[in-house]
């Protein structure tokens, strides 16, 4: 019989963009249960919070992500003028690694691999060597909102696109469960989230509104076109989300975990990263709901 504080998890980590912030209140449960965390797969949000975590500055990151406004997000968005994406990144990635440090995966106390999809050759690329920012920003590229990254000459975009739940990279772990969260489930209208604004105003408290206020900002031309049809990304985003739902219940049912906690699709919006405390408590909650067997 396995001690309890001797039970270790391989943790896969989906991605879901806002939603992801659910993967904190995941890695809480896992720690208030004794369960030593030893490997971490994560692809886009997953390969985020997963490689946060590895690095020792989850508590950091959670203490920022719970104070971020909407006004701040859009503050974080530095337009790329490329058809390839609306958003280079930059600016997000550069707030993180100032808040998490220039990290190298091989230093990471935790293995750690972050997956991103190779668009050209049709195919997944695991990163677990080099600059971890490096990696989390390929995993997190979403097309058409964020730019492609370019690694070793290779364009790599969101790794969602053909692996949302990436299980494989753990299949060589030697610990006691292999545990993945599928940010990417079913529609669940009884759990559905709303924001604390939304009912009593919505186009006020909408991500695209205050996108929209952003490039009002803006006199360009080029600018307001990209701002006629931001409607556009919100339907992709969609898309997106339906696509990586269907992906991963095929890629569950051929590899299926020990244990999958599952979060419905339509909790929370793509982009809402406002909600984090929303989010980080339903993560602790679906986790206590699916795992609190193991810990008997």
């Amino acid at each position: 019989m396995v001690k309890k504080n001797d039970k270790t998890i391989s943790l896969v980590l989906g991605s879901g963009g806002a939603r992801g912030l659910a993967h904190i209140g995941v890695i809480h449960w896992l720690e208030e249960n004794d369960f030593k965390i030893k490997s971490i797969s994560g692809c886009s949000m997953g390969a985020l919070i997963g490689g946060v975590y590895a690095a020792g500055k989850l508590d950091d990151f959670e203490s920022w992500a719970r104070a971020i406004t909407k006004v701040d997000i859009v503050k974080s968005l530095d337009l790329s003028w490329k058809k390839s994406g609306l958003i280079k990144g930059d600016k997000i990635i550069d707030t993180l690694t100032e808040l998490v440090g220039d990290v190298v995966i091989e230093d990471l106390a935790i293995a750690y691999t972050a997956v991103a999809t190779d668009i050209l050759n049709e195919k997944e690329v695991w990163m677990n060597s080099g600059k971890l920012f490096d990696a989390i920003r390929a995993s997190i590229s979403i097309p058409l909102f964020f730019t492609p990254f370019k690694y070793e000459n290779i364009d790599l975009i969101d790794g969602g696109v053909l692996n949302p739940v990436p299980i494989a990279p753990t299949f060589n772990d030697t610990t006691d469960f292999t545990v993945a969260v599928n940010l990417c489930g079913k529609i669940d209208n009884k759990n559905k989230i709303k924001s604390k604004n939304h009912s009593e105003n919505k186009n006020n408290s909408s991500f695209t509104d205050k996108v929209t206020e952003f490039v009002e900002k803006i006199k360009d031309s080029t600018v307001n076109e990209i701002d006629n049809d931001w409607g556009a990304y919100d339907i992709a985003h969609q898309a997106f989300d339906l696509m990586q739902s269907t992906i991963a219940r095929q890629k569950l049912a051929a590899y299926p975990a020990d244990h999958i906690i599952e979060i419905s699709r339509n909790v929370c919006g793509t982009l809402e990263f406002d909600r984090a405390s929303e989010m980080i408590e339903l993560g602790y909650e679906m986790a206590q709901k699916h795992l609190k067997q193991i810990t008997l």
